[in-house]
């Protein structure tokens, strides 16, 4: 005996269900984190599913013994979007705060986001260099100005600002409050909030 069923219809997506990736592009200390992690906070409390890839535990986890050249810096962008593609293709919006200061490299990840159908939205957080040497959360400035390291993004080694984000956030005009709601007008904007 077989049993005929009929086609199920796919179960329509919801946009809590919708998985994105929302890459913060800036210099260090531009508060790219600050304000991925308020906007993750306000998107777990809508009933989305949340992850927040962070630059520095990336670097030490996925991507350790990489260093900061051109090439090292390229590899670590490449592993950040595959698992952020990854993780948005299976329903997490997968909030992304890495320098990513080469535009080559962050347009590959876009490039692999499109090849896979998977939503990504490019935001620049457009800190002057002045204030985010001034902020200095991680002391890099300071150690760049004593000659301790080189190699600083925007200091003394390239960064490459995106041309035309999706989003461009100034976040030293604004509050971090104030930057994430723009960054969730976006998603809403785009179906994905």
């Amino acid at each position: 005996m077989t049993h005929h069923t009929e086609p199920t219809e796919k179960k329509q997506m919801s946009v809590s269900d919708q998985g994105a990736t929302v890459w913060l592009t800036g210099l260090p200390s531009a508060g790219k984190t600050t304000i991925a992690c308020a906007l993750a906070e306000r998107l777990r409390d809508e009933g989305h599913r949340v992850e927040v890839l962070d630059g520095d535990e990336i670097r030490e986890f996925l991507s350790a013994g990489l260093g900061f050249s051109r090439e090292d810096r390229h590899t670590n962008v490449q592993r950040i979007g595959f698992v952020a593609e990854l993780l948005a293709s299976n329903g997490v919006k997968a909030l992304v705060p890495v320098i990513a200061p080469f535009a080559d490299s962050r347009e590959a990840v876009r490039g692999r986001h499109a090849a896979e159908g998977t939503a990504y939205l490019e935001v620049h957080v457009a800190t002057p260099v002045e204030v985010c040497s001034e902020r200095d959360v991680k002391g890099l400035y300071a150690k760049q100005a004593a000659g301790e390291i080189s190699g600083l993004t925007g200091v003394d080694d390239p960064y490459e600002a995106p041309g035309s984000p999706d989003l461009r956030i100034e976040s030293h005009t604004q509050t971090v409050r104030e930057s994430a709601s723009a960054l969730h007008a976006l998603l809403t904007e785009r179906g994905l909030a």
